[in-house]
């Protein structure tokens, strides 16, 4: 088992693969997935299950991914389970070895899956520690590289992960977002019976791509919406020439006030359209910019599937997936635009809705796959307004 802080210049006899985080430090494990290295910034992610919704996740892009849970793998890989079809994630970590696959829906091995989508790992970790460094110290950035031939170059790998700019000012939403405009009709996944598609719509929804998970199209489509996608850089014009019924701000990666320069006039022409509103992440978050209000970079984010949230409207809590870096600024929100959502473990922002106008949003993600799924009442709150208008 590797030593957290094994700093020795040469790699141990067993080692295939290294990870090296910016301030020097070096971990040596075993690799997984592709023989290749990436650099990136290193968090962690506590949910038990749904590691390849999570690796599939743009939101993840420029990330390397710590899973907190020992056992990964475990229902295999398949082609449903997907957020998108070109992982986003730069590599993972993991404490053990993956896990053969036991599941009835498995259609092959995690390993080749990775290996197939060009993702490299590093097993062999402990994880624990990892996690509390960067709970203390923030999120990292790192170098995963994986060598079955055991050969490493550290002097490399450290300038690599020291020289990285880390996420503060990137904007990756660009790198993740669609090309050119599409439709979306498939809907939820039912056991037995896989994704259906919506044939009988009866509201239309443009979603902006930012970074966009398929469930979240799912959800809408299963909310009886015909979905326009767009990209990230769609004009408002170009969006209320679709005739939408209502409007969505995708989740997404990178610092929201990069991706504002162009994404904040674009939903500010929105907002003065009248039409229904509807954030989530990194939308939430793009939103909160174009009403004036401003964000900041975490110390190490939200990652995980058991996050308890606030509805102050209701007192209810709420058990939420969240995915997120950077915060709105509760202290920068303008007259008539209110919160909504607390994080019950720090505190923080998320969510928040505008008084005379149908526009809200959330930090969190209530189209959770596979979950939990205390939220998905937003969407019904979207169709609401929609119904409204």
């Amino acid at each position: 088992m590797t030593e957290p802080n094994d700093n020795a210049a040469a790699p141990p006899d067993w080692a295939t693969a290294v990870l090296v985080l910016g301030d020097g430090t070096v971990l040596w494990g075993r690799g997984i997935g592709a023989a290749a290295e990436a650099v990136g910034e290193v968090c962690f992610n506590t949910s038990i299950t749904g590691y390849q919704e999570i690796l599939t996740d743009p939101s993840y892009a420029g990330q390397i991914i710590t899973f907190t849970f020992p056992h990964i793998g475990n229902v295999g890989a398949n082609d449903e389970d997907i957020e998108t079809l070109t992982p986003a994630a730069r590599g993972l970590v993991l404490r053990a070895d993956i896990s053969q696959p036991s599941n009835h829906r498995a259609l092959g091995h995690l390993h080749d899956w990775l290996k197939g989508h060009g993702l490299a790992g590093i097993a062999g970790i402990d994880t624990r520690r990892l996690t509390r460094l960067i709970r203390d110290g923030g999120a990292p950035n790192g170098v995963v590289q994986h060598s079955p031939e055991g050969r490493f170059d550290l002097d490399r790998l450290r300038q690599m992960a020291a020289e990285w700019p880390g996420l503060e000012g990137m904007d990756l939403a660009d790198e993740v977002s669609c090309r050119q405009s599409y439709t979306w009709d498939e809907t939820q996944w039912a056991l037995g019976k896989g994704h259906g598609r919506q044939e009988q719509p009866m509201y239309h929804v443009v979603a902006m791509d930012f970074g966009i998970k398929r469930n979240i199209l799912r959800c809408l489509a299963s909310a009886r919406c015909r979905v326009t996608v767009v990209p990230a850089s769609a004009g408002a014009e170009e969006i209320l020439a679709q005739r939408p019924d209502g409007i969505f701000l995708s989740n997404g990666p990178g610092d929201p006030a990069a991706t504002g320069t162009y994404a904040v006039p674009t939903v500010q022409a929105l907002l003065a359209s009248g039409k229904p509103i509807f954030g989530i992440c990194l939308g939430h978050q793009i939103l909160a910019l174009a009403l004036g209000a401003g964000t900041e970079k975490m110390h190490m984010g939200h990652r995980g599937a058991n996050q308890p949230v606030k509805d102050l409207a209701t007192g209810k809590v709420e058990i939420t997936s969240q995915n997120h870096g950077f915060v709105v600024r509760r202290e920068t929100l303008p007259s008539g635009v209110v919160e909504t959502h607390t994080s019950l473990f720090d505190g923080s922002l998320e969510g928040l809705r505008v008084e005379d106008r149908p526009v809200f949003s959330v930090q969190y993600h209530p189209e959770a796959s596979p979950g939990p799924q205390d939220s998905h009442y937003l969407f019904q709150r979207f169709i609401d307004l929609m119904d409204v208008e």
